[in-house]
């Protein structure tokens, strides 16, 4: 059937469904349904549709009465990882680490309108002209940024960053050549020890998998505490895990609750871990009061290295401290965290663990962080389009008192 007529009449039944629901009562899915098949069959009867016509023009009523609209099958497709909508006719999917444009649009700016209020409602926020940007979530845990007008002049703006239902595990990332046996036998000794550990990457690096893989070694008898500004983390098999989510505020009279209150909050839960799910500004004064007070930490952060990563950390931690001095800052960093982790996405779009480095607990003779590289990864091919390498082990770890307080040794040289 031509594109065309399919369209005239979704939108017609659409409007029919909607004028004959009684909105005095609550409306099941099923009597939805039973709605759309009614007024679709008529339909059929005066045009020649076919059975796959009618299953599509179907479920696309009832994302478009019920759900999200045309986002409704990109979000439950699994294989999409990333949607992006740029107003009303411009959608883009990434698959596969691939972007591609979607060929659907929405039918006008007031439906993308609703779909993203009915986003931002589903979490208790609120987004609106006069707070034209907010961070959301969807049922199944994806990410939601939405920037509105003024703001996005060609907006509404919608990025969706979907996570896989079931977390990627450690093993999955060895499968995936992200990481090797050796580095995730010596990481999960290091999380046993106690080892306070930073994640660090660029945009799409995995950082929030990482994390999550590298959760999973921590002690289960533990009680672990999550932090972040959008629930994105899955720890699973820790029966005393808790977690918090920051609050924006709001017209309603809300007051704002954010990452720095939970953080100060949580030390006075008992934690043995505290994650904190990413360190944007002055928070991280509070992340490392956290790792220096005798509390296990791991938290995740943007930078390019593992040095740019402590730079980074140099200006947050100054942006939350105030006019302490900049020794005091870097003493504060290097007692605090123990172990940088650092991954990078390379040109065939797969991630991996690039450098894992200690920071050593004195500064050293101009005053600045040492860092003492441990592993890094070698590429074996360079240029070519598949990249293939291994990681080396450049030096030892020298802060080993956490490892001898544990009891546990690391393992053998790879290789």
């Amino acid at each position: 059937m031509m594109e065309e007529r399919a369209e005239e009449i979704r939108k017609e039944v659409r409007q029919q469904v909607i004028n004959s629901v009684d909105y005095s009562r609550e409306i099941s899915d099923e009597e939805i349904f039973e709605l759309i098949d009614k007024d679709l069959l008529e339909k059929a009867r005066s045009n020649i549709l076919s059975l796959n016509d009618r299953k599509r023009l179907r479920m696309q009523i009832f994302h478009s009465i019920r759900k999200l609209d045309i986002l409704q099958q990109l979000v439950d497709d699994q294989s999409v990882t990333e949607i992006m909508i740029n107003g009303t006719n411009n959608i883009f999917i990434e698959k596969d680490g691939a972007i591609s444009r979607f060929d659907a649009a929405f039918e006008s700016k007031e439906k993308l309108e609703d779909v993203v209020q009915q986003i931002v409602a589903g979490c208790n926020r609120v987004v609106n002209e006069s707070s034209p940007i907010v961070d959301a979530r969807l049922s199944n845990g994806a990410r939601v940024n939405v920037v509105l007008s003024p703001v996005a002049l060609n907006g509404p703006i919608i990025t969706i960053r979907r996570f896989p239902e079931n977390p990627i595990t450690m093993d999955k990332l060895i499968s995936l050549g992200a990481i090797s046996e050796h580095l995730r036998d010596y990481l999960s000794v290091l999380i046993k020890a106690g080892y306070n550990i930073f994640i660090s990457g660029g945009t799409g690096s995995g950082k929030t998998t990482f994390l999550n893989a590298l959760s999973d070694f921590i002690p289960k008898d533990m009680r672990v505490i999550t932090i972040e500004d959008n629930a994105e983390l899955q720890i699973r098999g820790v029966p005393n895990l808790v977690r918090l989510e920051a609050r924006n505020a709001n017209v309603e009279g809300c007051k704002e609750i954010s990452i720095r209150d939970l953080i100060k909050s949580s030390l006075r839960m008992r934690p043995d871990w505290v994650i904190v799910g990413e360190v944007r500004g002055g928070e991280c004064v509070d992340m490392l009061q956290a790792m220096n007070t005798g509390h296990m930490a791991m938290s995740t952060g943007h930078s390019n290295s593992a040095r740019d990563m402590l730079y980074r950390i140099e200006t947050m931690s100054l942006m939350g401290m105030g006019e302490l001095p900049l020794a005091a800052v870097r003493g504060q960093i290097a007692a605090g965290i123990d172990i940088i982790v650092h991954l990078g996405r390379f040109r065939d779009r797969s991630r991996k663990v690039i450098e894992i480095c200690e920071i050593q607990k004195e500064l050293d003779n101009n005053g600045k962080i040492a860092l003492n590289t441990l592993f890094r990864f070698e590429e074996e091919n360079g240029g070519s389009e598949k990249v293939k390498g291994a990681w080396r082990e450049i030096g030892e770890l020298k802060n080993n008192q956490k490892l001898l307080a544990a009891g546990l040794v690391l393992p053998a040289k790879d290789g």
